[in-house]
């Protein structure tokens, strides 16, 4: 609840009406004020008019009228609490026996994605009335997601939490730096060195992954190699194992290939990436029923240190 309080009375909101904080929201979501009014069922000019009242009373403006829409800073905080009252209301609505499927938007990387995250995720589902919404994003920024209101909580690497939210641990992803024997042979006869590094095609998952170069940086390297962008876990694996490049791998993507001599690993050391679980600081049931399901399958995965 400390963040309602924080949006309260700094923000001075008091007396914005809910459906407009809810019509904003919808605006981000659909991400032009039409589509929004189609969803609302109302018109686009009474949506353009509630966020008129909403800037109003805070003296900011929360939208910005690009293609698509999008919040503000200003606005962030608003549609973040907008979807904390649909939340609390849920909960309340459960608690009292006229609940309906709840909605939960969570952001998670995609090597949780496709390892440990999708169980957790069926656990809740066995127990109730609830559909997900997963946003995909790197570790490093699905925290983004989690401040700007887009979800309610997140996979991250952020270990400081986000405004308004609460951050635990939950584990540690280990990678290790991976090609192919063939390849191995052409670029590092003598072992990994830092020219090797710098000449040897490398694959990242997209134009901000991280790992590699931390790695290559480690063993000396300063500039950087030619790199596929493979955008995909499982795809990203297989563009190893096929020798487009080298690149980092998780327990489970490699192990066969180096019993079976077709790959193998270009040194001992790995790169650890420690994975921490933040959401709203909100007294909620059902986030703590999400809460409690991927901790438990953190905790029992082979893939998480």
């Amino acid at each position: 609840m400390h963040d309602l309080k924080e949006c309260f009375s700094t923000l001075g909101i008091v007396d914005i009406p809910l459906e407009h904080l809810r019509t904003l929201a919808a605006a981000v979501d659909a991400g032009t004020l039409d589509r929004a009014a189609a969803r609302l069922g109302i018109t686009p000019s009474a949506v353009s008019q509630r966020i008129r009242v909403i800037e109003q009373r805070v003296g900011r403006v929360v939208l910005r009228r690009t293609k698509p829409v999008t919040a503000t800073p200003a606005g962030e905080p608003l549609v973040r609490l907008a979807r904390q009252l649909d939340l609390l209301e849920h909960d309340a609505r459960s608690a009292l026996g006229d609940d309906g499927p709840a909605h939960v938007t969570l952001a998670v990387n995609a090597d949780s994605l496709i390892t440990w995250f999708l169980p957790a995720l069926a656990a809740v589902t066995g127990a109730q009335d609830v559909t997900f919404e997963l946003h995909r994003e790197d570790q490093e920024r699905t925290a983004q997601l989690l401040a700007a209101g887009t979800v309610m909580a997140a996979v991250t690497s952020q270990r400081d939490p986000v405004a308004g939210c609460v951050a635990s641990p939950i584990g540690r992803m280990r990678y290790t730096a991976v090609a192919t024997q063939a390849f191995a042979d052409r670029w590092f006869p003598d072992g990994v060195r830092s020219a090797g590094l710098e000449t040897a095609p490398r694959v990242d998952f997209d134009r901000h992954d991280s790992l590699q170069s931390a790695f290559a940086r480690r063993h000396g390297a300063r500039h950087e190699p030619p790199r596929h962008i493979i955008s995909a876990s499982a795809e990203f694996a297989q563009a190893v194992a096929l020798g487009l490049g080298w690149g980092m791998l998780l327990p489970g993507q490699f192990e066969a290939g180096v019993a079976a001599g077709s790959l193998t690993i270009l040194a001992e050391d790995t790169v650890d990436v420690p994975l921490y679980w933040q959401r709203w600081n909100l007294s909620s049931d059902l986030l703590d029923t999400v809460t409690d399901a991927v901790r438990r399958t953190a905790a029992a995965s082979p893939v998480l240190a």
